[in-house]
């Protein structure tokens, strides 16, 4: 297969397999409204057969950077509009990334309000607020009778989403943030229905996305998993341990036919040939933090089978990554020290 041909994701057909991977960028309003900078900037990478944007917060305590944007409001709901019009003023497709951080959080940016996790758990390092650079702090563990609460502010966030006016929604269970702390035995110490076993720790991944299918049309929802990756201190050694989770993660929705499964890791891991195998719906690869996606990166993964390649810095300063990669152009060469600085550059201007 190319990777200009078109393809089917869940009731849509994007019109290649490239998909822009979600990347949080800095730019949208205090309050997480999207701006005029974010809708020129969806706009202008219509040209991918689908946009997946920026992890977007489905509630304030779920929030981990600044100037990150939100689906929980109706101002919120509104700025989302004006992107959705532009992708699709381009003949675009664009699904929002919900993306609550759990633990990766601060009260600075939550809010006031101390971040919630799988477990009563701190991450190292620091994290940027609108007051500089702070440590992380303790998240706390979320009660049980929480947890339907916190299933509902996804489902409310999807149901705004498809209000905007975009064509659905992925759920974010990797990374290190809230789905993936429950499903990593580092972060999950919980003794109950939600901790344990493999198949207790995916239940509330299993959870989110039943409920989001429920409610906007499981064709219009994806999920995306980092298996062992370790990213941001969500630990999982490969083995039975970590396979039988994820199995247990696909086992409770794979009857719902949903719109894709995206997997960031190792296109040659043992654990990515098994999810593919036995994944039956649209499987979107993208190979991970270390390497920047080159034209023969995406087409080597697409040889392996994979139905679409999720591609992140490339698009960065080259919105039409698409054309250039059809007609051999030159490439601009992204630049890390513009990616969250704000402002124009790097985002708009190169």
């Amino acid at each position: 297969m190319t990777l200009f041909e078109p393809v089917k994701i869940g009731r849509y057909t994007a019109k290649n397999r490239i998909v822009m991977a979600p990347m949080t960028r800095n730019r949208s309003e205090v309050d997480g409204v999207p701006n005029d900078l974010n809708v020129e900037y969806y706009r202008l990478r219509a040209g991918v057969g689908l946009i997946i944007t920026e992890g977007t917060q489905p509630s304030k305590v779920g929030q981990a950077y600044i100037n990150t944007p939100g689906l929980h409001t109706a101002e919120q709901v509104e700025g989302w509009r004006k992107v959705a019009d532009a992708v699709h003023s381009e003949g675009g497709l664009i699904f929002a990334q919900l993306m609550h951080a759990g633990r990766i959080a601060h009260r600075l940016t939550t809010g006031g309000l101390q971040p919630v996790s799988a477990s009563a758990t701190t991450p190292t390092g620091q994290l940027m607020t609108a007051q500089g650079r702070v440590p992380f702090e303790e998240a706390r563990a979320l009660n049980i009778n929480e947890i339907p609460d916190v299933v509902q502010e996804y489902v409310t966030a999807a149901q705004n989403a498809i209000a905007a006016g975009l064509d659905g929604v992925e759920i974010h269970g990797a990374n290190g943030y809230l789905i993936h702390q429950f499903l990593a035995p580092s972060t999950n110490l919980r003794e109950d229905e939600y901790g344990g076993s493999p198949q207790n720790r995916a239940r509330f991944g299993v959870e989110v996305v039943r409920a989001v299918a429920a409610a906007i049309g499981a064709d219009r929802v994806g999920v995306r998993i980092s298996p062992n990756t370790g990213a941001q201190g969500a630990i999982e050694e490969p083995g039975a341990d970590s396979t039988a989770t994820y199995d247990a993660l696909l086992d409770g929705v794979e009857d719902l036919a949903l719109a894709y499964l995206s997997v960031l890791g190792n296109p040659d891991a043992a654990l990515t040939a098994h999810l593919k195998d036995r994944w039956k719906g649209a499987f979107v690869m993208n190979n991970g933090f270390e390497t920047i996606t080159q034209l023969e990166d995406a087409q080597k993964m697409a040889d392996l089978g994979m139905d679409a390649i999720a591609v992140g810095r490339m698009l960065i300063p080259n919105p039409d990554l698409v054309q250039r990669w059809q007609d051999g152009s030159e490439l601009r060469t992204p630049n890390p020290d513009t990616f969250y600085q704000g402002g124009r550059e790097g985002y708009l201007d190169f």
